[in-house]
């Protein structure tokens, strides 16, 4: 007997193995070919609180996982795809949209699906064969696992016959589910279980299983589901500890969501579970009619979320300030330290996603050394000692930051190769590795425009104030080139116009050219030393070379 039910756990533990990477596959399969449009999806239909909880709901309805979404979510806000309080209302929506796991799985408990997952197999097959469909057929696999494993859990708890083993339903029936004591101790089992496997629809599967035995009274039941609602949050709290600080936030409204159903219906116990009883037709007094138990669950995971989503939805702002209070923003001191602001290797999801992460840290990049040029037009004009040596140092160590955000995003960039990636994708990752390295080299030519200054600086001579007008021509038709790339960067190439950037181009050419022609007449007239001529004529002809470097970058982002 102890080796049948040896084999028989063996047997659980591969169902629930097999489920979870069932869900995993139909999930990651839905991501990847969905991955350009998601996030489309969550940031055209997110404009308030109440598309952006359907917008939620569906998503999760859609890839079967509410992990997934919040994650998803979570790693949108680390981008600035959302803002806090749209990812709130879609973590809302996603709390709505897992039911539907609860639903599937007591499906599975009462009709059998073994019809539907042989063809869903073979189906599967061809299309992977076919791999312009390949995806598709990673979904059906994916469900085809998921329902031939629900299948397994319902023969392994036929074949438990728990309901006939008196040591089991002893042990259950010992507990008071009448105590609120034994009600929160099936919860904090419940809660850590989902935190330790990472999943709470195999916490679900089982509570389900135990519950359609007969062994395990529904009020243990629904106090396990409801700590599964608080430790599936451990997912995408544990995704965002190295995230940006509006990512944390999103990730704990998550868990305060969650805790605060939790809390109000702990406040309502007993009324609320005979109330969805009722609505099943399940008598919790009178027993019997265990085939009802995983649709009481299905129902009660139900109600505790859309009734919660109904409470707090309309109080999104008040939880974001209390987010945001619980997590403050980090007081930045002294000199700056290098941390890519978009990019988080540990919310690396679908490739496309990913990328697009990476376009808005390269966008941040480009940003970031039209600001190092902004502190070298600075460092022209400053006659104070003291200010000079620090708006130096200032470029000095945003010179070292690029040279980081170069090497970071072009590592993050071979991680996201490594997936199967679309031939659009691939075109992107190949146009932003072209994209940093000229920034990078934008950030060379600002530090060298610094040393160049501080030479001058350095030597106790000075410029003319002609030579000063020229130098601010110049360097305010390169920031006006700057600013056109950032336009680029920030927005879509097909907005733009590459020939403005070509104009800016010409025109900084020209005045190169007409510049030096000058500089070598005033040297011969001996307006000036000849060691502030060549630090004129070096700093215009960086500036050129910074220009050359803008077309290269605004190029890389047209594809030319």
């Amino acid at each position: 007997m102890t080796q049948d039910y040896f084999f028989i756990a063996l047997k659980l533990l591969g169902a629930l193995g097999l489920l979870i990477y069932g869900m995993r596959m139909m999930s990651d399969a839905l991501q990847k070919m969905a991955g350009p449009q998601l996030r489309h999806i969550l940031a055209r239909m997110t404009t308030n609180r109440f598309t952006g909880m359907l917008t939620g709901t569906f998503v999760t309805c859609a890839v079967q996982s509410s992990s997934a979404t919040t994650v998803m979510t979570v790693s949108f806000v680390s981008a600035g795809l959302l803002t806090l309080g749209q990812a709130i209302s879609v973590i809302m929506g996603a709390n709505i949209g897992t039911t539907l796991t609860a639903w599937i799985m007591s499906l599975g408990y009462n009709v059998d699906l073994t019809n539907f997952v042989f063809p869903a197999f073979f189906v599967g097959m061809v299309l992977i064969y076919k791999k312009r469909h390949r995806f598709v057929g990673d979904f059906l696999y994916g469900i085809a696992f998921m329902f031939l494993s629900l299948v397994m859990l319902s023969t392994a708890g036929k074949e438990m016959d728990l309901a006939h083993n008196q040591d089991v339903v002893d042990f259950f029936a010992s507990f008071d589910t009448g105590s609120y004591w034994t009600i929160l101790s099936f919860l904090a089992i419940g809660t850590v279980i989902t935190c330790i496997v990472q999943s709470s629809a195999a916490v679900m599967a089982i509570t389900i299983l135990l519950c359609s035995t007969g062994v395990l009274p529904i009020y243990l039941g629904i106090a396990l589901v409801m700590g599964e609602n608080i430790g599936t949050t451990a997912t995408a709290n544990l995704a965002a500890l190295g995230a940006n600080t509006q990512a944390r936030r999103a990730a704990l409204a998550h868990l305060l969501f969650n805790v605060f159903g939790v809390v109000w219906v702990l406040c309502v116990f007993y009324p609320f579970v005979d109330m969805v009883c009722r609505l099943v037709g399940y008598d919790p007094a009178a027993g019997g009619q265990a085939t009802l138990l995983p649709v009481v669950l299905a129902m009660f995971h139900t109600c505790f979320n859309v009734t919660n989503t109904a409470i707090l939805i309309g109080l999104i702002p008040q939880m974001e300030r209390l987010v945001c209070w619980l997590l403050p923003d980090s007081k930045a001191s002294g000199e700056e330290e290098f941390k890519l602001l978009y990019i988080q290797a540990n919310l690396m999801q679908t490739p496309e996603i990913s990328v697009l992460q990476a376009q808005k840290e390269t966008a941040h990049f480009a940003q970031r050394v039209q600001t190092m040029f902004g502190l070298v037009r600075q460092l022209l004009d400053e006659k104070d000692e003291e200010k000079f040596a620090q708006l130096f140092n200032k470029v000095a160590n945003q010179e070292d930051i690029t040279d980081k955000m170069e090497i970071e995003i072009a590592r993050y960039l071979e991680q996201v190769s490594v997936g199967h990636l679309s031939d659009v994708t691939k075109v992107k990752v190949r146009q932003m590795l072209r994209e940093i390295s000229e920034l990078e080299s934008i950030g060379d030519a600002c530090y060298k425009l610094a040393r160049t200054l501080n030479r001058r600086h350095e030597s106790g001579h000075d410029f003319t104030p002609a030579l000063y007008d020229k130098l601010h021509a110049m360097m305010q038709l390169t920031d006006d080139a700057l600013t056109q790339m950032n336009r680029v960067m920030t927005g879509h190439s097909r907005e733009h116009d590459i020939r403005e950037t070509y104009r800016i181009e010409n025109d900084i050419n020209q005045m190169r050219q007409r510049l030096k022609a000058e500089n070598t007449t005033s040297i011969n007239d001996r307006a000036y030393d000849y060691s502030i001529g060549t630090m004129f004529t070096d700093m215009v002809g960086e500036c050129e070379k910074l220009g050359d470097y803008v077309v290269n970058v605004v190029q890389a982002r047209f594809g030319v």
